[in-house]
């Protein structure tokens, strides 16, 4: 295939939109570690140093499929109602089974979130760095908007945090819960080994309702402390 240089900014826009769609559609089939810039090239229809005209290297190019990704999860999010009724603890809980399912439901995300500290922000531009860091900022306050509406008693402080350890939760739980075929085999060797698989959205629904729980008792406790005599 003969190159044709993108002259325009139009045309600059769609070179980079025809990588990144032909990246996101790789990802449903093959793991992040899996996706080489050799095949993404080869299936793009450019040569590898063409490919890198646009962006800096493989992992800008996930990086920036992450922050799509993510910006689509939240806008799945926001179509959900917050339930308006039932105790703090009842719609933390309801919030935490909203996140990890939904989360579940997005494989490429989870895959992507797991490699962004270790991987993705790695062999990159600061220019790169610093968009992906904007975006990701970005991303941050329309999460803590949303617990908000689900949890307002938590405050922006406590919704912030309770999105920084959902999504540390995710980034983890995704590594562990993806067993090998070696590891597959053991499971199903023995009941009894199979119960230490664990499950990506036990984990993360389990660990972001203890602490939006703990979250919530820690902001109600000063009220009702016994004051000093």
């Amino acid at each position: 295939m003969t190159f044709q240089r993108a002259r325009t900014d139009e045309q600059r826009s769609q070179r980079r939109r025809q990588i990144l769609d032909t990246a996101a559609a790789m990802l449903t089939e093959m793991p992040v570690a899996k996706l080489s810039l050799n095949e993404l090239s080869r299936r793009v229809g450019l040569a590898k140093a063409n490919v890198l005209r646009y962006f800096d290297s493989r992992e800008a190019v996930l990086l920036d499929l992450l922050d799509t990704e993510i910006q689509s999860w939240i806008t799945e999010l926001e179509r959900a109602q917050p339930g308006g009724e039932g105790t703090a603890r009842e719609r933390g809980d309801q919030l935490a089974d909203l996140l990890a399912t939904s989360m579940t439901r997005r494989p490429v995300l989870c895959d992507l979130l797991s490699a962004q500290g270790a991987v993705l922000e790695h062999n990159i531009s600061a220019e790169t760095g610093i968009r992906h860091k904007r975006a990701a900022r970005t991303s941050l306050k329309d999460l803590v908007q949303l617990v908000l509406r689900h949890l307002p008693e938590l405050g922006t402080e406590g919704a912030a945090a309770l999105v920084e350890t959902t999504l540390l939760m995710a980034m983890t739980a995704w590594q562990c819960s993806r067993p090998s075929e070696a590891m597959l085999a053991v499971y199903a060797s023995d009941p009894e080994l199979a119960s230490m698989r664990l499950d990506f959205t036990d984990l993360v629904r389990r660990t972001t309702a203890v602490t939006a729980s703990g979250l919530l008792a820690r902001h109600e406790a000063p009220n009702n402390a016994v004051p000093a005599s």
